[in-house]
């Protein structure tokens, strides 16, 4: 695994070898602000599923975030700095441990953006494995938490503010998953070059 400070380029010379040896560009965003322009529906979509899972135990309102119909209030605190960075670590977290063998890897890379983290893996993965690597933080964050917190009376705004907010911004990993759901073949295999993904069909 290694830390990098942008992300990874990719290669032509890696890009034709892939070609010569079967594998097939997968077509994707060429850039990370199309991504996050072609998710805004996803936003929606997965804010409505978070809140639904909330709402089954608890509840949330405008009030858990400071709005009210006659006023609006926002405090920003190193605390709440401090929340936003340990939520966008867990999210990274949560995809970079379903890569398998990510600490010994030298093809798995992870860093911060001004877009926010990532982690991208050049090894071969199967669509299986790929997806669970896609949705692994929202399932596990704006899902399985939620559901736990609640029935453990831990559910504080706070909180549901972060699994909301770790929601939204799981939509482009969304995207992704209806691009590999649409794009690839059952018994397929995946692999990165830079940002880039190629798929191959396994016999």
């Amino acid at each position: 695994m290694k830390i990098l400070k942008k992300l990874p380029k990719s290669k032509e010379s890696i890009h034709m070898d892939l070609i010569r040896n079967g594998w097939v560009p997968m077509k994707e965003p060429k850039n990370v602000v199309s991504a996050i322009f072609l998710s805004v529906p996803l936003m929606l979509v997965n804010a409505m599923l978070t809140i639904g899972v909330i709402n089954i135990f608890s509840t949330i309102s405008l009030n858990d975030f400071g709005l009210k119909s006659d006023s609006f209030t926002l405090t920003i605190n190193l605390s709440v700095i401090l929340w936003l960075f340990l939520l966008l670590v867990l999210h990274e977290f949560l995809h970079l441990i379903f890569i398998p063998k990510f600490i010994k890897s030298d093809k798995t890379f992870v860093g911060i953006t001004m877009f926010g983290g990532f982690v991208i893996t050049e090894e071969e993965i199967s669509k299986s494995r790929y997806i669970l690597i896609t949705i692994a933080p929202f399932i596990i964050i704006s899902v399985i938490l939620p559901l736990l917190l609640s029935v453990f009376g831990l559910l504080t705004p706070t909180l549901k503010f972060l699994i909301l907010l770790n929601s939204l911004a799981s939509s482009v990993d969304m995207l992704n998953l209806l691009l590999i759901i649409k794009q690839i073949p059952k018994n397929a295999s995946l692999k990165s070059n830079g940002p880039y993904t190629y798929w191959k069909q396994v016999p």
